[in-house]
C-alpha cells in the first residue's frame, strides 16, 4: 500500500501546535503566555494557507485542545466468527472495523464494546488485545495529529444491525471477499493481521 506524504511545513506546524499547547498549559506569566497564544495562532495560520481551509476551522479542529499533547487514541474491534470478520459500513459507502475514538469516561475495553454496539448493534465481549499503531504508518493517508491505534480481539455475544447516525449497515466477511475498505480507517493487512491474531492463542501484540 503506498502512503502519502505530507508536506514539509505540516510537521513544523504540528510541532509549532504542540509547543505552543504546552506552554499554554505550564506557563503562568501572562506575556510568556501571550507569546504562546499568537505561536499557536501562526501554525493555525500555517495550516489554513497551505491546505486553503477557512482559519476558523483550522483552529477548532488542529487547536482546540488543553493540556500536554499526545497522541489520540483510536479502538477497532476484531470480531471474528466462523472465518468471518464483522465490518460496518461508513457513512461514504465503505467498510471499516468498527470502533472509534476513545472517549475520556471510558477504558479501551469498555469503549470497544460501546463502538461495535453503536455501529453494528453486536454486543461483545473483548478477549485480547491484537496490536498497537501509529496510524499514520499503516495508512495511505496522513493525519496532522498522531493517533494511537489499539486492535482488540473480541467475541460476538448477539445482536444484529440497528439503524443509527454512524453507518450504513454491517456484515460478516472471509479474508478472500472483502468489500470495499475504508482504507483511512481498515486495511486489508490490518484485517490479515486480525486472522493471524485469531488463530494464535500464544499472539505476541506487535506495537510501534
Amino acid at each position: 500500500m503506498e502512503q502519502q506524504s505530507l508536506p514539509r511545513w505540516t510537521d513544523w506546524a504540528r510541532e509549532l501546535q504542540a509547543l505552543a499547547q504546552a506552554g499554554l498549559e505550564y506557563s503562568k506569566d501572562p506575556f510568556d503566555r501571550e507569546r504562546f497564544q499568537r505561536i499557536r495562532d501562526i501554525s493555525a495560520e500555517m495550516v489554513a494557507e497551505g491546505a486553503q481551509l477557512p482559519l476558523e476551522r483550522v483552529k477548532t479542529l488542529f487547536c482546540g485542545e488543553s493540556g500536554y499533547q499526545t497522541p489520540k487514541l483510536v479502538v477497532r474491534a476484531a470480531v471474528i466468527r466462523e472465518g468471518q470478520i464483522l465490518l460496518v459500513q461508513e457513512r461514504n459507502g465503505l467498510w471499516a472495523l468498527p470502533g472509534g475514538w476513545v472517549d475520556e469516561d471510558q477504558s479501551v475495553a469498555s469503549n470497544t464494546v460501546k463502538e461495535v454496539m453503536e455501529e453494528a448493534g453486536i454486543q461483545v465481549r473483548p478477549l485480547r488485545l491484537i496490536a498497537v499503531q501509529d496510524r499514520d504508518r499503516h495508512h495511505p493517508t496522513p493525519y496532522l495529529y498522531g493517533v494511537c491505534q489499539l486492535f482488540v480481539l473480541c467475541e460476538a455475544l448477539g445482536g444484529g444491525f440497528v439503524p443509527n447516525l454512524e453507518t450504513l449497515g454491517s456484515g460478516w466477511f472471509s479474508p478472500a471477499s472483502l468489500p470495499p475498505l475504508d482504507l483511512d480507517k481498515t486495511t486489508s493487512e490490518q484485517i490479515a493481521l486480525c486472522f493471524t491474531a485469531h488463530a494464535d492463542p500464544n499472539w505476541t501484540v506487535p506495537f510501534d
